[in-house]
């Protein structure tokens, strides 16, 4: 299943169209994406009674730039940074031990074709796979993670250098979160869509120019041991986000730097789960 969130509301991606959610399961969910997630198990019942039937069809070709971020309003939005060795490396900076855990802030989503604009010369790109928490979880071994996992969208973790390494300690939360540093969508994508979820090929570039290329399974802390550490301090709750961290080929340490412009658009792909396209302002 493919949920998106179209002009506001919840929908169903199908082949020939899109379903919306409150009319397709009667009203038993909808018209938000927050009703879907807050009892995902029901509601994916819900949908797979519903499509038994002929579905309610918006026909014609969706139009992305009508695509908001497929979960608007997350209670918890958590960030992993250093998750890729090769990005740990080029940052000069030691495999972590732990997971690297910051947040980004609920304002600075935006969805999968967005405009956004450039506080500085200094904002970089992160391509991220996205996990969607599907149910509470509390100290779940990591065998048992991907139960809890509605499933993936394609994000990016864009990046104000000057704030995030300014000052006598490190301000990642804050320069990870102004308006539109997290694009993600277009769509929430179950699991079952997906044939290999942890590994699947993610990359960003702007134009021809590749700029970061790599496989999912090269994170040091894949999503269920993710989901083990963070659900062993504190509750996951349904819709909640993980940004699982970005491979290697970050602006700021290329030589010389490759950092955002006004006037560029980048184009940020997992394999299976999507593309966003973001513009630059």
């Amino acid at each position: 299943m493919k949920l998106v969130n179209y002009r506001g509301r919840a929908g169903v991606l199908f082949e020939d169209g899109l379903a919306d959610v409150h009319q397709l399961t009667g009203g038993a969910f909808g018209p938000d994406t927050r009703s879907c997630l807050d009892d995902w198990d029901r509601f994916r019942a819900v949908i797979d009674a519903a499509t038994n039937r002929t579905p309610t069809v918006t026909k014609g070709k969706l139009d992305e730039a009508d695509l908001g971020p497929p979960v608007p309003e997350p209670r918890q939005i958590f960030a992993i940074g250093l998750n890729y060795a090769d990005h740990a490396e080029e940052a000069n900076i030691p495999k972590p031990e732990f997971p690297v855990v910051f947040t980004k802030f609920v304002s600075s989503l935006t969805g999968p074709r967005a405009t956004v604009s450039l506080p500085s010369d200094t904002v970089d790109y992160e391509a991220e796979l996205v996990a969607v928490i599907g149910r509470e979880a509390r100290n779940v071994p990591a065998a048992d993670a991907w139960s809890y996992v509605a499933g993936f969208m394609v994000g990016q973790d864009i990046s104000e250098r000057t704030v995030q390494i300014r000052g006598a300690a490190a301000q990642w939360s804050i320069a990870k979160s102004f308006p539109g540093f997290s694009p993600c969508g277009p769509a929430l994508v179950t699991l079952d869509e997906i044939a290999s979820p942890a590994d699947l090929a993610i990359s960003c570039r702007m134009g021809a120019e590749v700029l970061q290329n790599s496989r999912t399974s090269r994170m040091i802390f894949p999503v269920p041991e993710l989901i083990r550490y963070l659900s062993s301090i504190l509750p996951l709750l349904p819709g909640d986000l993980i940004f699982t961290g970005t491979p290697a080929g970050v602006g700021l340490t290329r030589k010389p730097p490759r950092l955002l412009r006004p006037g560029e658009t980048l184009i940020t792909e997992i394999e299976g789960v999507g593309r966003l396209t973001t513009t630059f302002t």
